[in-house]
């Protein structure tokens, strides 16, 4: 289906403004203002695969156009063959071409660009729900240190035997919620506990949500609506691993969402990452609100970031990893946990942007 007359004037637009931007670029002011030069480079490095697109698909058109005037014209019967498989050849690249630009004029998600706060808990399943909600943490560990991301323990409520009942940590790059935000929801694994002397295998499950970090602009915090207590870091069964009251404990009124956070040693830093992930869940209730109140039609499985909704199952005895989002079984399930999670996010990305295509027709 070729490009619509809006879209094309959009594109026309677009690429007005990025040969525009090729010449505020090479000017005297703007070459002498670090500022402006950063300004005018990122707009068009945010314009060029879709100018790129266009110029090509653009090109595509005239090229296919004169094949067919070849084809039209031609008496010659080896010629009209040879124009014919062009036309067959051009017609599927433009058809390609025009699909991957109907892509990028999608619009972006805003949130795409953030760091992610992420909260793992271990759900049903006891000892081995916690003892699966640790290995989830470490995939994600392995993961950010593929992508060369920075990781940050904030909150960290271990088992006696190496369980987490709840881990809440950080992830600061560049993309990251682009990739993370497919995570959100429950994990389940089925596996034979290490506790289970009849070899049964066991069904247990862990939650995992993924916020976008909050800039303090965005989300209003009255002083007055918070409750801040502090108290001595403890480790398994309580013991103290902190002489100082350096733990934070921070209750918002209003809501009634309380954050704790004991990874660092300073007070003052473990309260900036407690404030931290109570912007980022306020700004992640005010989201889900705003959504309800438009009524969305668009109830996207692949990134709803819905965390009662089971997204994956982690099969040991089969080495087998199902999506239930988009009825994906990969095999290499210790690659997997290791950090391989590229091919996996590729596929949901790609059935979010299919699913995107046809909510705008």
């Amino acid at each position: 289906m070729p490009p619509t007359a809006p879209m094309i004037n959009q594109l026309e637009q677009l690429q007005s403004r990025y040969t525009e931007l090729e010449g505020l670029l090479t000017t005297p002011e703007t070459l002498s203002n670090p500022k402006l030069l950063r300004e005018y480079g990122q707009e068009q490095s945010r314009l060029e695969k879709r100018v790129s697109l266009y110029r090509d698909l653009r090109r595509l058109d005239e090229e296919l156009e004169g094949a067919r005037s070849v084809l039209a014209e031609s008496d010659d019967p080896e010629l009209s063959e040879l124009a014919s498989d062009e036309i067959a050849e051009l017609e599927e690249r433009v058809e390609q071409l025009t699909h991957d630009l109907r892509l990028a004029m999608l619009p972006p998600d805003p949130n795409d660009e953030r760091a992610v706060i992420v909260e793992i808990r271990a759900g049903t399943g006891g000892e081995e729900a916690a003892l699966f909600a640790a290995e989830l943490y470490r995939m994600y560990v392995r993961f950010a240190e593929r992508q060369r991301w920075k990781m940050d323990l904030v909150s960290l409520n271990e088992t006696g035997i190496g369980g987490h009942k709840e881990v809440i940590f950080q992830v600061n790059g560049r993309g990251v919620y682009s990739q993370f935000k497919y995570e959100s929801g429950v994990h389940r694994v089925q596996r034979v506990p290490t506790t289970e002397a009849s070899g049964r295998i066991h069904t247990s499950t862990s939650t995992v949500a993924v916020l976008p970090v909050a800039e303090a602009v965005e989300v209003e915090i009255d002083p007055e609506d918070l409750v801040f207590e502090t108290y001595r870091s403890s480790g398994h069964g309580g013991q103290s691993v902190n002489t100082t009251d350096s733990a934070v404990r921070i209750t918002h009124r209003p809501t009634g969402m309380v954050v704790t956070c004991q990874d660092e040693r300073s007070q003052l830093k473990n309260r900036v990452k407690a404030l931290a992930v109570l912007r980022a869940r306020l700004l992640d209730r005010q989201r889900r609100q705003a959504a309800a109140a438009r009524g969305d039609a668009r109830r996207s499985q692949i990134g709803s970031g819905d965390r009662n909704e089971k997204i994956r199952t982690y099969n040991f005895p089969q080495d087998r990893v199902t999506d239930h989002r988009v009825r994906l079984t990969a095999s290499n399930l210790p690659g997997i946990l290791d950090g391989a999670l590229d091919d996996l996010i590729a596929v949901l990305a790609q059935a979010d942007q299919a699913e995107r295509l046809a909510a705008v027709g």
